[in-house]
Parts: C-alpha cells; structure tokens; sequence
C-alpha cells in the first residue's frame, strides 16, 4: 500500500511539474514573440524618424532659399506684379532737429543702443 501511494505521489508530483514546464515554456515563446515584434515595431519606427529628418533638412533648405533677396525679388517681380521705384517716387526723409531727437536719443540709451550722431 506504501508503495502504491508513494507512485500516485510521484505521477502527480511528474504531472505538476510537466504543466509547469509547458505553462513556462508558453510564457517564454509569448515574450519571445513580443519582443521581436517591438523590435520591427522599432525599427519602423527608425526608419520613420531619419526620413522625416531628411524631410526636415530638405524644408530647411528651402525655407532659407526663399529668404535670399534674390527669392524675394523674383517673387516680387513676377508674382506681385512689383517693380523698381523710379527715382521721383523716392522720397528721402531728413533727420530730426530739435526736441525730438533729444527724447529719442534717451530712449535708444535706455534700451541699450546708440543713436546715430
């Protein structure tokens, strides 16, 4: 009878073990798994991020070009329908004299700029 109790405690002890073994087995390939679809998941994610980068530096590229007074002259011209002043449309301004000149001059000093002479 003792040998008869001590196989049934074997077989149960084996079939528990047996379980634990697949249950942990099950748990790996499913981490396994996961971890190799963030890793593509990352390296989409790679990839997205150097193309925008090379989107950036195109856009950067671009936007100084339109800042060229070249850029801005064509887009003047043939855009805007704008031309050169003639020179009767140029007015010049003379400086100040007087009181004024002596109030900007205090503003240009307490804003940390020197006025012109």
């Amino acid at each position: 009878m003792m040998h008869r109790t001590a196989s049934r405690a074997f077989i149960a002890l084996w079939t528990l073990a047996t379980v634990a073994t697949v249950c942990a087995f099950l748990v790996h390939l499913a981490l396994r798994g996961k971890t190799v679809g963030l890793g593509y998941e990352l390296g989409r994610a790679r990839a997205d991020q150097a193309r925008l980068r090379e989107v950036k530096r195109v856009l950067e590229v671009e936007a100084a070009s339109y800042k060229t007074p070249e850029r801005v002259e064509i887009v003047a011209r043939t855009l805007l329908g704008m031309e050169a002043p003639s020179p009767d449309r140029i007015i010049s301004i003379a400086p100040l004299d007087g009181p004024h000149e002596h109030a900007i001059a205090e503003s240009d000093s307490r804003e940390g700029t020197v006025s012109p002479p």
